[in-house]
């Protein structure tokens, strides 16, 4: 199976990352798009990151209608920071038969060179590229192993819905109303 992997905190998982996997899933020759929940992102230090199971959970709740979705915690169980290297090559150990691309926006592409093992990842990978308005110039743009595939773009971002649950604003339509529920239950981000 070819299978576009998805990293994120996805703290929360919103609509914008639902919109970009299932475009993904279903308009390029990807056959699943698996959500890796990174416990922690090497290039983010987040005071308000929850537990990686509470993240887990809501992108297992936002995507369980879908077959072509999954959530991962392969990350749980490696060293952290983790970085994308180490999981492609963990994932790919444990999945011989499946050919997995790296999903993400080309504002990640200018900082790519910036990443552990860009040059392997590269190698051995394709990557799947979502085009950013306003994206600074980089070096990939025609890198054989480089794709870019339209997708429909959200400026919506999981910085806004924390600060909204916060400030006691509502974020329907921002998150599934299931996703929505379980912050609410749980008194996530207050």
């Amino acid at each position: 199976m070819k299978i576009g992997l998805f990293f994120g905190s996805f703290n929360p998982i919103h609509v914008g990352h639902l919109i970009i996997a299932n475009t993904m899933a279903n308009c390029t020759d990807l056959e699943q798009v698996w959500f890796i929940v990174s416990p922690q992102n090497p290039f983010k230090k987040n005071k308000s990151l929850l537990h990686e199971f509470d993240r887990l959970t809501m992108v297992e709740k936002a995507i369980s209608d879908n077959y072509k979705l999954k959530a991962s915690d392969v990350e749980f169980s490696m060293p952290k920071p983790s970085y994308t290297i180490d999981t492609l090559t963990k994932l790919s150990e444990r999945h011989p038969n499946h050919e997995f691309k790296l999903i993400m926006g080309e504002d990640n592409l200018v900082q790519f060179e910036n990443w552990k093992n860009y040059d392997k990842i590269l190698e051995y990978y394709e990557l799947y590229v979502y085009p950013r308005p306003n994206t600074a110039e980089h070096n990939f743009k025609t890198h054989p192993k480089v794709k870019f595939v339209e997708a429909p773009l959200l400026d919506i971002s999981a910085t806004f819905i924390r600060n909204s649950i916060k400030a006691g604003k509502p974020i329907r339509y921002m998150v599934l109303d299931v996703v929505d529920e379980y912050i609410r239950w749980k008194k996530f981000y207050l």
